[in-house]
């Protein structure tokens, strides 16, 4: 069966399939990335990494460690906090990159770690950033990168695949950063929700690598698991450029060379060759099947801002600019837009002018390199000239952490990637996204400002949804321990998007002292009071989509397991609580068509409802029965069961070191 981009990567970094088995969207499988990254939370992936029994790394090479959210924290707690992470790593001799080197996303592009038609993982959301250059980056979580430091592997579910079409060309001063804002305010109804994105389209040709980084990065918000680019000449010719700068400057990456030759461990010509010769299989195959399929005209979009305080809004700048929205800060941080073309943009803006009186302009390049790069070309210079305050390489305000966070009733706007409410600072500031260049120019105007005077326009994109093709099924192994096929009384819980405080209250997250049996005698006592009086050990729940959405507290799934729910069935869940979920040895199962037949059947009238239905699941044939109908479900691999078997997976750890 053909696949996809997507598919094909994860196939390459599946760990223990069967002879001939071809991978897809919706199974289960061990993965083994090229690369983990764990950045400040590296102080809490330790202890977890300890907790399992663990020594040593399973591969040295395979771990990076970087220091970037909280770096002009200089009290005593954080300094020790940064120290103990730098031995550990030191000792254990994984990939360090100590605080000052830059954001950890960039330093795995610019060092080689994110690398085209390779899988690399990150416990941070924004992992999606290697998409850019073709590279399948995806989040993990925190039990996760413990597993892949003592095992080399963890677990994933393919996400539903969409693919994004760009069209035509962006016109002059539209920007990389402008076309992701539109995709997440165009589509802002939960399109590409916990769906991995492959862009394509001969727009693509157009976007240069930054630009392509900036629209990965923001997948993350608009709502995706992963936004990967193709592979082309593009890509081809920045790592060409890349080897010429690293050599150009004599650096040999880390760890350096053992054979002392000068080449860069990762990004040299030898790989280079490698992936050229690779080119003709990296990329999806005639007839691979896309969850969705959007498509979007980019000489139909101008620049746009998000906000405020949401990506779901979007306004021109052409329409803002005429309310002269004043503004008190301006950022150019993060991840996302504090690359060499970015700052250079600003520079071109900025250049011999003086920002406003009344604004604070904030700059930090995204790794110590981009900032260096940037002095060299007299851009930083001509930034700082202009009035802008420095900070060093690293997160800062774009979490809310060190100078410049936004205060009560502020406005700023800003080249990040999020502007949730209080994310920059506090929750009564308003916080709008742009570009580099609209960023620029607001801080000189005083208020949200770009001189745009091309025609503006109506943004022509469209969506279609493809219904879920049906093929012949091989039947699933079964290992040791797990069953074949289970049974039980459907009970029904309407609501979507029903949040981890409805299933488990957030008063008693914190209560680390709560047994197995106070978990249960509580859970979804926000939701519905009358929950634990209705159910009875053996059922199964039926919930609606998005199940699990909100914290990211494991009790919303413990609490459900502890209170003998066999599992859970949804429409769809929120890919954190899945996680959790099976982490910790419980088995969810997605059945839209099956939710939306209870939702007509048992309207909205009662919060949990005691269907009197007997639903069976047979494991071996992926097949849910209720009431005479069989439902097609995803199969429950042996990933996922040796999960369940184990009891989570930390327990499957130990039984793996």
């Amino acid at each position: 069966m053909s696949q996809t981009l997507i598919e094909k990567i994860a196939q390459k970094f599946a760990y223990g399939l069967q002879k001939d088995q071809t991978v897809h969207a919706g199974d289960y499988i061990s993965i083994k990335p090229a690369y983990v990254m764990t950045h400040d939370n590296t102080g809490a992936v330790i202890p977890k990494f300890k907790s399992i029994g663990a020594t040593k790394l399973a591969n040295v090479r395979q771990v990076v460690c970087t220091l970037d959210h909280d770096i002009q924290n200089k009290d005593e707690k954080n300094l020790t906090k940064y120290k103990k992470i730098e031995e550990f790593a030191k000792n254990m001799g994984a990939d360090f990159y100590p605080a000052g080197r830059g954001i950890g996303h960039q330093i795995m592009v610019e060092e080689g770690y994110a690398f085209p038609g390779t899988m690399a993982v990150a416990s941070d959301s924004h992992s999606n950033m290697y998409g850019g250059i073709g590279c399948l980056g995806t989040p993990i979580v925190r039990t996760d990168a413990a597993s892949i430091w003592a095992t080399g592997r963890t677990w994933w579910q393919i996400p539903p695949i969409a693919k994004v079409e760009l069209k035509g060309k962006l016109r002059t001063g539209v920007t990389g950063k402008d076309v992701i804002i539109v995709l997440c305010g165009f589509f802002n109804n939960d399109e590409v929700l916990n769906h991995a994105i492959e862009f394509a389209g001969d727009g693509i040709k157009y976007l240069s690598i930054d630009e392509r980084l900036a629209i990965a990065n923001m997948t993350t918000e608009w709502g995706a698991m992963a936004g990967v680019f193709p592979i082309d000449v593009i890509t081809i010719d920045w790592l060409k450029k890349r080897v010429e700068f690293i050599e150009a400057r004599g650096l040999q990456g880390v760890p350096s060379d053992a054979d002392g030759n000068g080449a860069h461990p990762r990004i040299n010509k030898n790989r280079i060759a490698q992936l050229e010769k690779e080119l003709p299989t990296l990329k999806a195959d005639a007839g691979a099947f896309y969850a969705k399929e959007i498509t979007i005209d980019l000489s139909t979009i101008e620049p746009h801002v998000s906000g405020p305080n949401t990506v779901k809004t979007m306004t021109a700048v052409s329409e803002i600019k005429n309310k002269q929205v004043k503004i008190n800060k301006a950022y150019l941080v993060s991840c996302v837009n504090s690359r060499l073309d970015d700052i250079a943009e600003a520079a071109n803006i900025l250049r011999g002018k003086k920002i406003a009186e009344h604004v604070k302009f904030y700059i930090a390049a995204a790794s110590s390199e981009v900032q260096s790069e940037s002095e060299k070309r007299g851009d930083w210079q001509a930034l700082i000239d202009a009035g802008a305050i420095p900070l060093p390489p690293g997160c800062g305000p774009c979490i809310g952490l060190g100078t410049g966070l936004l205060e009560d009733g502020e406005v700023g706007i800003s080249a990040t990637n999020r502007n949730f409410k209080g994310r920059m600072g506090s929750p009564n500031a308003f916080a709008y996204l742009a570009s580099p260049a609209v960023v620029a120019s607001s801080a000189l105007s005083g208020f949200i400002d770009y001189n745009w005077n091309d025609e503006s326009g109506k943004i022509f994109g469209e969506i279609k949804i493809n219904p879920k093709k049906e093929s012949a099924k091989s039947s699933v192994k079964i290992i040791s321990g797990f069953t074949s096929q289970i049974e039980g009384e459907l009970i029904f819980c309407n609501q979507d998007n029903l949040n981890t405080d409805g299933i488990y209250p957030g008063k008693y997250t914190y209560q680390d002292d709560m047994t197995p049996e106070q978990q249960a005698a509580v859970v979804m006592e926000n939701y519905d009071p009358e929950f634990g009086k209705i159910v009875k050990r053996g059922d199964l729940l039926a919930g609606g989509f998005n199940f699990g959405t909100g914290s990211s507290r494991e009790q919303a799934a413990t609490a459900l397991k502890y209170r003998g729910l066999q599992l859970v069935i949804a429409g769809s869940f929120n890919e954190t609580y899945k996680r959790n979920a099976l982490n910790n040895g419980y088995l969810l199962i997605e059945c839209p068509e099956l939710v939306n037949e209870l939702k007509a059947k048992f309207g909205k009238d009662k919060l949990t409802v005691k269907t009197e239905m007997m639903a069976k699941i047979d494991f071996t044939n992926s097949v849910l029965s209720v009431g005479g109908k069989n439902y097609s479900v995803d199969p429950v691999g042996e990933a996922a069961q040796e999960l369940i078997v184990s009891g989570g997976l930390e327990e499957w750890v130990k039984k793996n070191l």
